[in-house]
């Protein structure tokens, strides 16, 4: 993040950042994963049957593991921008932790697995929970790297 940026300026970009990309990812999944007949009957219905709740559940999975993408994409951009200013070794461990949690979100990502040809589904509600933790902590994370 920009240095001359003040915590104000930052937490908007942040918040507006994250709003847009649910607003997409929640648009693009529901899209993808619910089956939707086209008044023409050109394309043919799935293969499989899959139960609405399924659907619901990977879509939230979806929206959650990308604003995780985006909210590690933060707190790496700030634990890089931080390092820069101090050269602390401790913050080289912050910027191997917030990589790691970047990885994580996105070997999670519903969209991830869908690019490579990979369909999950079937853990209903667990899906997500795992992904819901992992929100929790990055919020924490980017609120004392914001704060201070």
């Amino acid at each position: 993040m920009n240095q001359h940026m003040n915590k104000d300026e930052k937490i908007w970009i942040i918040l507006i950042s994250l709003i847009v990309v649910a607003v997409l990812t929640a648009l693009w999944a529901a899209s993808t994963f619910f089956y939707i007949p086209e008044p023409w009957g050109h394309h043919a219905p799935p293969p499989y049957e899959i139960p609405e709740d399924i659907e619901f559940f990977y879509t939230a999975k979806a929206v959650v593991s990308t604003i995780n993408v985006t909210l590690s994409l933060f707190l790496l951009i700030t634990y890089i921008s931080i390092y820069r200013k101090t050269r602390s070794e401790f913050t080289i461990g912050l910027v191997i932790f917030s990589a790691v949690f970047l990885l994580n979100a996105l070997a999670s990502s519903p969209i991830v697995i869908w690019a490579f040809g990979f369909r999950a589904f079937g853990l209903g509600p667990f899906a997500f929970l795992p992904d819901l933790f992992t929100l929790g902590a990055l919020v924490v994370l980017l609120y004392l790297s914001v704060k201070y």
